[in-house]
């Protein structure tokens, strides 16, 4: 990695890490490059504005991570509930990265900027997109394989998944306690079985 590749992904970085713990419209640039170490022309030179920057934490690390934790296990030939049930565990509850007391980045990014930012609505929209033919894609292959019922609707399966997710993510971070998660697990579960 070139030395102008390795500033720009030192600032993502520490100002995703940053935005993260105190959200992005509390998150200063001057914070961003304090935190960094990089002079403010350096920080300029490779992001014209803070939101530029904050839409390149999206597409350039997020969407990476996003891939890794969200759609990825949806690509091997596991039974859809199972992957569905097993990621949600994963995450919420032995996820070290992702903190109770922070929620979901993708989550924050969504409820801070995409009602002010067409760029972020954009690269935030794609994420979830992906995320949701992921599950859809899985859930219609359980169809064909006789693991999920015939008149399961996909994508109906994919939006209550996915806004469960974000709904209790928010949840956690009201009551700053894994124990809602649980509560929510249980709850997953026994949807899930009825898609059997």
């Amino acid at each position: 990695m070139k030395k102008s590749e390795a500033t720009r992904f030192n600032i993502l970085q520490k100002a995703f890490e940053l935005i993260y713990m105190k959200g992005y419209q509390a998150t200063s640039v001057d914070e961003i490059i304090a935190t960094t170490q990089v002079t403010k022309g350096a920080f300029y030179y490779h992001f014209k504005t803070k939101d530029e920057m904050g839409v390149a934490i999206i597409n350039e690390l997020m969407k990476v991570n996003f891939n890794t934790t969200f759609i990825k296990p949806f690509q091997n030939e596991e039974n859809p509930t199972d992957i569905i049930y097993q990621l949600m565990h994963g995450i919420l509850m032995e996820n070290d990265f992702l903190k109770v007391e922070y929620g979901c980045p993708a989550s924050n990014f969504t409820q801070e900027m995409a009602p002010w930012n067409i760029e972020f609505t954009k690269a935030l929209n794609s994420l979830t997109k992906q995320w949701e033919n992921a599950i859809i894609e899985s859930i219609e292959r359980g169809k064909k394989k006789g693991e999920i019922r015939e008149d399961t609707h996909a994508r109906e399966v994919a939006v209550f998944v996915m806004s469960g997710y974000w709904g209790i993510r928010n949840l956690g971070k009201l009551e700053n306690s894994k124990s809602i998660y649980l509560v929510y697990l249980k709850q997953l579960k026994t949807y899930l079985e009825t898609l059997k």
